[in-house]
């Protein structure tokens, strides 16, 4: 005797009219004839399927929810960065140590990047602007690495880039600076056997991202042109 399989799966639209105005067969009659007889595990299958989507069986990484998650995340790690920051600041010293600048070489800070970077008092106003923006960490990193260039002791420079690499390389530091996947490689592999040129590549690419975007906005600041009045005046007064 042959048995006759019922369709358990989702009902198309126009099968679903006719079954409300009772033509055909009626799907409860399939629905208890499976429950009877046990012919048909359709329905029983199906009621059981997890949602793929918030529960990820299928590990989508596309998933809205991961994604939303994802940018929920980023959002709390930089509150966390920007509050850590602030905190840490405060047991950096403010400046390095140099003579007052004159009213010319205040001047010349406008006219090159490299002019300002070269002068002590010319880093230090512009570390205090930077500090403005959150970005201080830019020039300690770009310090911290002119210091371990200078080292000649093996142990020390070890130990230096060591420290360098923890408080400005890595993603756990609340002063980790902005690097390219390409530049963080290179880094990865001199640290096997760290040099006073190791950090050489990241190092250019802090400077020349200060130079890009943050001297600019330097130059047009309150810090630098009250600097500028200041001397101006004093030039006028001698």
């Amino acid at each position: 005797m042959s048995v006759r399989l019922q369709y358990t799966g989702p009902v198309p639209a126009e099968r679903g009219a006719e079954l409300a105005m009772g033509g055909g067969r009626s799907e409860t009659s399939a629905l208890s004839g499976a429950a009877g007889g046990g012919r048909s595990m359709g329905t029983t299958h199906n009621s059981q399927r997890p949602n793929a989507c918030c529960f990820c069986w299928c590990c989508c990484c596309s998933c809205s929810c991961l994604t939303i998650r994802s940018e929920e995340d980023r959002q709390k790690r930089r509150r966390r960065k920007r509050i850590s920051q602030d905190i840490k600041m405060e047991t950096i010293p403010n400046c390095e140590a140099c003579a007052k600048p004159s009213p010319e070489e205040i001047r010349l800070w406008s006219q090159s990047f490299d002019k300002l970077m070269r002068n002590p008092a010319g880093r230090n106003v512009f570390r205090e602007f930077l500090r403005t923006e959150y970005s201080e960490e830019n020039m300690l990193f770009w310090l911290a690495c002119e210091d371990l260039k200078q080292e000649a002791n093996g142990s020390a420079v070890q130990e230096k880039a060591y420290s360098i690499y923890e408080n400005y390389i890595s993603i756990f530091s609340p002063k980790e600076v902005s690097l390219d996947a390409r530049v963080r490689e290179v880094i990865n592999r001199k640290m096997q056997e760290p040099t006073p040129h190791t950090f050489e590549d990241a190092q250019l690419q802090i400077y020349t991202l200060m130079h890009r975007d943050s001297y600019p906005r330097f130059l047009s600041s309150s810090i630098y042109r009250s600097l500028v009045h200041g001397s101006s005046r004093t030039s006028s007064e001698s």
